[in-house]
């Protein structure tokens, strides 16, 4: 049976974990990598001028206060040009694209990139079925992640995903502690090995950024920090989980998907990321 999780809902709190994450940062870090955020309706873009990946220049929300309309996509592609970033993602679920979306996308030069798999499930059957995950190595422990802990967890998260432009990590640092965020790490004594994240939107939560170390790889630990991180949903009150990674192309494996699925997420659907360039 699938997980019935609203789009809208599902979408925007993804959106919102983004924007979070990456505005929250201190004022001497938004000067230094050129960071601008726009919000369209309920739809919000986001752009990082020094970050080569440009993995953070991307738009969600869409379709949650009616269809997206051209006017929408061109606020969005001009956003991009005013903030001088080469590339920016447009992220918008299957079932949200409008009838005409091929013309404002011909019109606007927007192309496929790659394709995202948008997962889901219900909090309380997460966490009921946490007892069939693989066991955490023994020589490893997971927890909560404080504030002395920020720097070291955000130098994981963003070293393992190659997030490596100056001052990134403290980007990421900035968001520990704040109030609708949950950091977890496993450690392997005294050093971070692993870490993920979930961000709390109302009744949703977004499961964010789960990263390992090679050393930790194959040892239950990106498991182990889907079960903290589900037990962190429900005592948020939260309803459902959604997640996003990699869909996998014909002869590919997504380990982090299937890890995700043998916790008990659902897929919802998969997502074309629609690109724009300068």
């Amino acid at each position: 049976m699938s997980t019935v999780v609203p789009i809208e809902l599902a979408e925007q709190t993804e959106i919102r974990a983004y924007a979070d994450f990456v505005t929250g940062a201190p004022a001497p870090v938004w000067e230094a990598l050129g960071i601008g955020s726009l919000r369209v309706g309920t739809a919000l873009a986001l752009a990082i001028r020094e970050d080569p990946s440009r993995f953070f220049n991307k738009a969600g929300g869409f379709g949650a206060d009616g269809p997206i309309t051209e006017d929408v996509v061109a606020q969005v592609c001009e956003f991009y040009r005013e903030q001088g970033v080469p590339q920016g993602a447009f992220m918008v679920a299957p079932p949200l694209l409008p009838q005409d979306w091929g013309s404002i996308a011909a019109k606007r030069n927007l192309t496929e990139g790659g394709r995202l798999a948008k997962l889901g499930c219900e909090v309380d059957a997460l966490v009921g079925s946490a007892g069939g995950i693989a066991a955490l190595d023994p020589d490893l422990r997971v927890g909560p992640v404080e504030r002395h802990h920020a720097l070291e967890w955000a130098t994981v998260m963003m070293n393992t995903f190659g997030f490596t432009a100056p001052f990134m990590i403290e980007m990421a640092a900035a968001c520990v502690g704040r109030p609708n965020w949950r950091q977890y790490a496993v450690w392997e004594g005294e050093r971070i090995i692993a870490i993920g994240s979930i961000f709390v939107n109302g009744d949703c939560a977004d499961m964010f950024g789960g990263a390992t170390l090679p050393r930790g790889r194959g040892r239950g630990a990106q498991s182990a920090l889907l079960a903290a991180r589900a037990r962190a949903a429900q005592d948020a009150g939260c309803r459902w989980l959604v997640a996003e990674t990699g869909a996998e192309a014909p002869g590919e494996h997504n380990t982090s998907l299937h890890n995700m699925l043998r916790a008990g997420f659902q897929p919802l659907y998969e997502r074309v990321t629609w690109l724009w360039r300068a």
